[in-house]
């Protein structure tokens, strides 16, 4: 079993959520902890490490970006939050600014098969601009993208049929974001599509669909209003994107990568569909045969995305 080393960026609520989903998973033998804010990535690593002897031996501790030298993953949570009033673009250019900083850091030290594993917000444009500031090849750098979301979507769809969501197959690919789309067109339950489940059972309508689509979309805003901030469910996300790459398992995850002219010359920009994810990180983005409205629902948000990636300064 690999027992390597990884490296997270930022010891907010999802940082710090991600360190202790990652040590209950006992594929590392050493977690370091980094954040501007090193009082904070202190405390996190003394009460995470005071849970050790409860699991697989792992060294936890808060380091500098120059413990990133012998990491096999990079994980980067930081960023900045958006402001009252503040523009979408504006919040990029910021997290641009944070990320520069970031991603110059930890390339001073890493190794050149690190993989860099982005998850803040906006994810997907983020994991581009990873892309571009660390010189790395496509396939070492990757976001979380809507592996979240497709969980999310799992849940909806066991919680509907009453069938266990490790059996209900389906996507969110695209965005993560207002743009995500679902996937329908190849979804399926013990091998029947929507429409075939829909005729055996009575369920999974139409109106069903689109009800569960719209609750999985809207989930992060209802929970942010309910508590604050989401950081259980994206922490298993990463800690199960990272558990993939170590195994290297080819595990297929809609985890957010750099495109080169899939889905019928969608390029320089970052989407999430489903993607071969193996110990060198990225290993396949599958060009799959979506329905005609999912195909121009995802080249849609590829222009949203590439709109805004060109208004920022890299």
């Amino acid at each position: 079993m690999f027992r390597g080393k990884i490296a997270i960026i930022g010891t907010g609520a999802v940082g710090s959520t991600c360190a202790y989903t990652i040590m209950l998973g006992g594929l590392f033998s050493e977690i370091v902890l980094i954040d501007v804010n090193k009082s904070k990535a202190e405390g996190d690593a003394m009460d995470i490490a005071h849970g050790v002897s409860l699991v697989k031996p792992v060294q936890i501790s808060a380091g500098e970006y120059s413990d990133c030298a012998d990491a096999d993953i990079v994980v980067i949570t930081a960023g900045v939050a958006q402001k009252p009033g503040e523009t979408r673009l504006d919040l990029l250019k910021r997290n641009t600014k944070v990320f520069r900083d970031i991603v110059t850091n930890v390339m001073k030290y890493a190794p050149s098969d690190v993989i860099l594993l982005t998850v803040t917000n906006p994810v997907d444009i983020l994991t581009y601009i990873t892309y571009k500031l660390s010189g790395l090849p496509k396939n070492q750098v990757l976001g979380s993208g809507t592996v979240l979301d497709t969980a999310r979507l799992k849940y909806m769809l066991s919680q509907h049929t009453g069938i266990d969501a490790r059996n209900c197959h389906t996507y969110i690919i695209g965005e993560h974001g207002d743009s995500e789309v679902a996937a329908w067109s190849v979804t399926n339950i013990a091998g029947m599509s929507m429409t075939e489940y829909a005729q055996m059972t009575n369920k999974c309508k139409p109106d069903d669909l689109d009800s569960m689509y719209r609750k999985v979309k809207n989930a992060a805003y209802e929970i942010i209003d309910k508590k604050g901030a989401t950081y259980y469910a994206i922490a298993v996300a990463v800690a199960r994107i990272t558990e993939c790459i170590a195994g290297d398992e080819n595990s297929v995850l809609t985890v957010s990568g750099v495109f080169d002219g899939q889905y019928g010359g969608i390029k320089d920009v970052a989407l999430s569909v489903p993607t071969k994810v193996g110990g060198g990180g990225i290993e396949h983005i599958f060009d799959i045969p979506f329905d005609e409205q999912e195909m121009k629902s995802l080249r849609e948000s590829a222009d949203t995305l590439s709109s805004l990636i060109k208004q920022i300064d890299l």
